[in-house]
This record gives structure tokens, C-alpha cells and sequence, in this order.
């Protein structure tokens, strides 16, 4: 059974920093892209950080790239998302997910999603 459990998440003010980790089990850990995504109330989910199969490459949305770095520990079966630099809008629901088919622009084509963790930013 795939299980990807999410920790990490709290409130901050702009320009602090929060790392965010999920804890993934049932899979091979690099067998599916995995990644993060968030949603922010009243907007779609979208993606923010992911590595795709075999967990080398990774993909960064245009919003977080220079701020977010996603890692992972294999040893562990954990992914990362350190959020440095955090701004208001970075305010959202943040979620691990994994699946087969690694389109980032689709997140309801990943399979297994955690519960999410709450990021909040404050100004």
C-alpha cells in the first residue's frame, strides 16, 4: 500500500525559511515522479517542485525556482522541499504526490497523495 506522509509545514514570516519533508512507503521510491504541489485557497492545485522517474531530474515551477530546492534520501524513502526566501503567496496547502505519468501541469494524473501540511507566510 503507497503511503506519502507530509511534515515540516508551520507559519512564518516573508523571508523566512521552512523544510518540508514526506515520508513515502508501498513503492519504489524512484519508480514514479514525485513531487510537490500546493493549493491555496479558492485556486487550482498546481505543482511546485518534482523529480521525475529514476530521481535525478527535477522540475521547478516558474514561481519557485531560486527559492524551493527539492532533494530526497533514498536510504530514508523521504523527498524535501527546502522553501527559503518565502513570500505571502507561497501561502497554501502543501502536498507530496507521486505517479506514472510525470506531467507537472496535470496533478490529477498523479496516483498517491498525501494529506498535506500548512504553509502559512505572513507579511
Amino acid at each position: 500500500q503507497v503511503q506519502l506522509v507530509e511534515s515540516g509545514g508551520g507559519s512564518v514570516q516573508a523571508g523566512g525559511s521552512l523544510r518540508l519533508s514526506c515520508a513515502v512507503s508501498g513503492y519504489g521510491f524512484r519508480s514514479f515522479c514525485t513531487g510537490w504541489f500546493r493549493q491555496a485557497p479558492g485556486k487550482e492545485r498546481e505543482v511546485v517542485a518534482g523529480f521525475y522517474v529514476g530521481g535525478r531530474v527535477t522540475y521547478y515551477a516558474d514561481s519557485v525556482k531560486g527559492r524551493f530546492t527539492i532533494s530526497q534520501d533514498a536510504d530514508k524513502n523521504t523527498l524535501y522541499l527546502q522553501m527559503n526566501s518565502l513570500k505571502p503567496e507561497d501561502t497554501a496547502m502543501y502536498y507530496c504526490a507521486a505517479g506514472s505519468r510525470c506531467d507537472w501541469s496535470r496533478p490529477q494524473d498523479f496516483d498517491y497523495w498525501g494529506q498535506g501540511t500548512q504553509v502559512t507566510v505572513s507579511s
